[in-house]
């Protein structure tokens, strides 16, 4: 209850650290927003990450106004979304995106039929 109140445009289970949310900005619950800064009325989806740290040094993930991000994404600082963006779904990104372009970057599905799992 302490988190809606004081951050009404943060769901349940959202971790907000070293960053900042613009006006109609909303994160979605499961999610993590560190050393970012959240345009105006970006969508960041239920799940999403922002990585921020490589090991010996905090970088800044960059979202700019009225972008989507789509759930359970993985921005890997640094790295800027440039406006009126959407981000697919499930997608992990090392590159800067294009103003208004549709991203996205995941491994392609693969079924290995009769597979087996290892049994003891």
């Amino acid at each position: 209850m302490f988190l809606k109140a004081r951050f009404p445009w943060a769901k349940a289970c959202v971790e907000v650290k070293n960053s900042t949310l613009a006006k109609g900005a909303k994160a979605n619950h499961l999610a993590y927003l560190g050393d970012a800064t959240v345009g105006e009325r970006v969508n960041y989806g239920a799940g999403s990450i922002t990585a921020n740290y490589d090991g010996a040094f905090k970088h800044r993930t960059v979202i700019e106004a009225d972008v989507h991000i789509g759930s359970n994404c993985v921005l890997i600082a640094p790295v800027t979304i440039g406006a009126g963006g959407t981000v697919g779904g499930g997608s992990t990104l090392t590159k800067d995106t294009a103003p208004l372009a549709l991203t996205v970057a995941r491994g392609r599905q693969v079924s290995i039929p009769n597979w087996k799992r290892p049994s003891k």
